[in-house]
């Protein structure tokens, strides 16, 4: 059996993409790379700056909170952002690593968070752009994660084309992807997932050339992420299955 749960694969996977002295965020709804992000200041051996959507910068939390814009996330900020803080950062090209989310992901790198359907009678209404329409295009990278790997959310074709541009990668809980030459390729799986299993189950083409098993959690994560989620309420809460 794997030392990964499906909850600890996307959360740490998400960390591995933070890079020493960069800056990264966090947005709405992002549960997950707010996780990320504390595990990465715990158990890396580097800095850099966080900033989420709370408005705090490299915050001390007194708790981490299920909501990623709990105004917890500001405490011990060394300054406090608003939105066009980040906005306007991304914009001047200085925000390295945004982790944007996505109902849709295709092999470009393209997200949708518009609608699922026809524009004019959708199925489904989603929120929309937001925030992510400005920071896909302009942030150096950009990183995604779905909860569910399957060919309705990895797809080949975008049901509504909400931002495109700077996508880097993507986290599911039995994979990871990352940009090569314009397009999403196979970086690793889950270990007790296969490659034939990831292709099944993922709606775009793709290479996996030198894709391999992912490496498990160092000690260092594994005890990052049990500290920050010593009752297991995230995992709870996320419900990540693996298949």
């Amino acid at each position: 059996m794997s030392e990964w749960s499906p909850f600890s694969y996307v959360v740490t996977n998400l960390a591995r993409f933070v890079r020493a002295n960069e800056i990264t965020f966090s947005g709405v709804n992002s549960a997950l790379p707010m996780l990320a992000c504390l595990l990465a200041k715990r158990a890396y051996p580097f800095a850099f700056t966080y900033i989420n959507v709370a408005g705090g910068v490299d915050p001390s939390p007194s708790m981490v909170p299920i909501s990623s814009s709990d105004p917890v996330l500001a405490e011990g900020s060394r300054s406090i952002f608003a939105n066009e803080d980040f906005y306007d950062l991304c914009t001047r090209g200085q925000m390295d690593l945004c982790f944007l989310g996505a109902a849709q992901v295709d092999g470009l790198g393209r997200t949708n968070v518009s609608c699922i359907g026809d524009w004019h009678a959708p199925k489904v209404r989603l929120p929309g752009g937001g925030g992510g329409a400005v920071m896909l295009p302009t942030a150096r990278r950009a990183v995604t994660w779905r909860t569910e790997h399957s060919r309705r959310t990895l797809v080949e074709t975008l049901d509504f084309v909400t931002a495109s541009g700077g996508m880097h990668g993507v986290v599911t809980p039995i994979a990871v992807f990352t940009k090569r030459d314009g397009r999403l390729v196979l970086a690793s799986w889950h270990p007790e997932a296969s490659l034939d299993e990831v292709r099944d189950r993922t709606g775009f083409r793709f290479e996996a050339d030198g894709a391999e098993p992912t490496p498990p959690p160092t000690p260092a994560e594994a005890e990052a992420l049990a500290a920050l989620d010593h009752d297991a309420r995230f995992e709870r809460d996320a419900a990540i299955r693996l298949r």
